[in-house]
């Protein structure tokens, strides 16, 4: 009887345990706020709590709270029961002044344990310079000006080394209700491209930008690497945007007019300027291990040990961290003795991009096999770098590495030794580089005159590579006329790109990487048609395909077919609702499109 009972009250405990470690309280409020607007602060907690304790908060006048409301759930499944409660306490707060101000955490008692919430950082903006009746008024032509909708190419360096990495953050502002059908960012040509990953679903945050409190989202950052010195121009992008505007009632309608909202779409074309960046060159002095590196960097150097035998492998371990290309550096220099045999470098990264640039690491394990005893020296391995912040090149090195060779089992420290290399295809004698010349055991055979000379083989060793040759001359002159035509050249290799552009979205698409998919489907389909109709992909436009394609004879079907793929994509890219099976769908409608576009085009 008493097992039973301490049974029951230890699983009592380790339930009571469980769903004490399943209590979640959580602090929520908004990110940025208006001066002078008042907005609610609410703590969550997700089991009966009492004792709630929160902090003075000096920068915040609290007009109402805390209120309390608690709501229930229940579900049953597999024929299990459960039930959760939650309780929200929410406060009315307004700002006292504008700034960037701390909310500290709260702290709550469930089941005689407390709980501290997550900490809260809030944004005061300014008011708006602009009334709220300028704000909400538009015109009846729902014409959009350019101050109420825009998109801005944010530079977070306009003057950079060559190779030194700066920030591009693509940010759209608006005081309307809109949505992107149409993207077109620059190329970024000049530039290596890092991209920094964001959420999927963008998210509309508040933002005070010229004296106005716009709702901003980021729609797209990369960090960007000059590959060379110089100005360096980073072209203007085009975003099309529809916007759902209110319409006013024209004069002498109804009294009844007031009641009801009249809506319109429009469409807008935004775009971003270009921008040009000043590119300087690294300064001259360059050490001899430097090899690229920009940034801030450390090495870190060791070897597997110092004592091993004939035909076992020796490691050494460099590892690079930091800030800066770390994707672009190139594996220092380590020199093994001779008589060693040396294999391929393996490479590990460890990297992260984000806004403050791309940082990690990269591993690299060099391997050798010695084939003889002895003592050697593995020289210090060197890694240099410009480093951004100092303007000058910076030098590590570890220490050298003493190595004790002793004989293995089975081996002669004495006899020739043949070596495969990591290429395994040069091949060299250890220990001996003279083999002599054989003199005995050899005899020569005498050959008949006339056997080859003058036969009919002899004549065909002539004539054959001569008609080859002409042959071949006149493939050439062919080949050379073709490639001088360089819209003829961009037709036939039409397909080809795109075949290889349509192969990575079908494995963007096996990855489930949806934004990702349709933008490689969109370039597939903008290039296909800017190499197929010989014109520029920056003067290709919708209207203009329809028209260009007509000239070719190619149907109106087919025409409307390649319209509804490009707006498809352009759609789901900011539709996140999007199935995978649309992507499947989507994906055999390119590849038959584009089928059926060469059956009709052909040059």
């Amino acid at each position: 009887m008493r097992k039973l009972i301490f049974l029951f009250i230890l699983m009592l405990t380790v339930g009571v345990a469980t769903k004490a470690a399943d209590v979640t309280f959580k602090a929520s409020a908004p990110q940025a706020v208006v001066m002078g607007e008042q907005f609610r602060l609410t703590f969550t907690v997700n089991a009966e709590g009492k004792d709630l304790r929160v902090q003075e908060m000096p920068d915040f006048d609290v007009l109402m709270g805390p209120s309390q409301s608690t709501s229930y759930s229940s579900s049953w499944v597999n024929g299990k029961s459960t039930s959760e409660t939650t309780v929200t306490y929410t406060y009315v707060l307004m700002p006292k002044k504008e700034g960037t101000f701390n909310i500290a955490p709260a702290t709550i008692k469930v089941n005689g344990s407390n709980y501290t919430s997550n900490g809260l950082a809030i944004k005061v903006l300014p008011a708006d310079k602009a009334g709220k009746q300028e704000a909400e008024t538009t015109t009846a032509s729902g014409a959009i000006s350019n101050d109420r909708l825009f998109v801005k190419m944010d530079i977070s360096k306009r003057s950079v080394f060559e190779q030194e990495g700066f920030l591009v953050t693509f940010k759209v502002y608006s005081l309307e209700n809109f949505s992107i059908t149409g993207l077109k960012y620059p190329e970024f040509e000049g530039f290596l491209v890092q991209e920094v990953e964001l959420p999927q679903e963008k998210q509309l945050t508040l933002e005070n930008y010229n004296g106005r409190n716009y709702q901003s989202a980021v729609m797209r950052q990369v960090i960007l690497y000059p590959q060379r010195s110089g100005k360096i121009t980073i072209e203007g992008g085009k975003y099309d945007a529809v916007v759902r505007v209110r319409m006013q009632q024209a004069g002498g309608g109804s009294i009844f007019d007031s009641f009801f909202d009249s809506y319109r779409d429009v469409s807008k074309v935004l775009t971003t300027s270009p921008v040009t960046i000043d590119v300087k060159p690294l300064p001259s002095g360059k050490p001899a291990s430097f090899s690229g590196a920009v940034g801030t960097f450390s090495m870190t150097a060791d070897i597997s040990s110092n004592n091993v035998k004939t035909d076992e492998a020796v490691t050494i371990k460099v590892k690079i961290t930091g800030n800066g290309n770390v994707k672009l550096v190139k594996n220092p220099e380590v020199v093994f003795p001779n008589d060693f045999d040396v294999y391929d470098p393996k490479v590990e990264m460890d990297i992260r991009t984000t806004t403050a640039g791309v940082s990690g690491s990269k591993t690299i394990e060099y391997m050798a096999i010695p084939r003889y005893a002895g003592d050697f020296e593995i020289p210090a391995i060197a890694f240099s770098y410009f480093d951004i912040k100092s303007g000058s090149y910076k030098t590590i090195k570890s220490e050298p590495y003493k190595l004790h060779v002793e004989q293995g089992k089975g081996g002669s420290g004495s006899s020739p030794v043949v070596s495969n290399f990591s290429n395994k295809e040069s091949v060299k004698y250890l220990g001996k580089d003279i083999r002599y010349l054989k003199t005995k055991g050899f005899s020569f055979i005498e050959g008949g005159d006339g056997i080859f000379f003058g036969s009919f083989m002899y004549y065909l060793c002539y004539i054959v590579p001569a008609i080859l040759f002409i042959v071949f001359f006149f493939i050439y002159r062919k080949q050379v006329k073709e490639n001088a035509d360089i819209a003829l050249v961009r037709t036939k290799k039409a397909n080809k790109m795109a075949v290889r552009r349509l192969k990575n979205a079908g494995k963007l698409m096996k990855e489930n990487k949806k934004e990702e998919f349709y933008d490689e489907v969109l370039r597939a389909l903008w290039g296909y048609l800017s190499d197929k109709l010989s014109i520029p992909q920056s003067d290709l436009t919708k209207d203009n395909v329809e028209t260009e394609l007509a000239k070719y004879g190619v149907d109106e079907s087919l025409t409307n077919e390649f319209m509804d793929i490009l707006n498809t994509c352009e759609f789901a890219r900011y539709a996140p609702s999007q199935a995978s099976d649309a992507m499947d769908k989507l994906y055999e409608l390119t590849v038959d499109a584009i089928g059926k576009m060469e059956n009709t085009i052909k040059k």
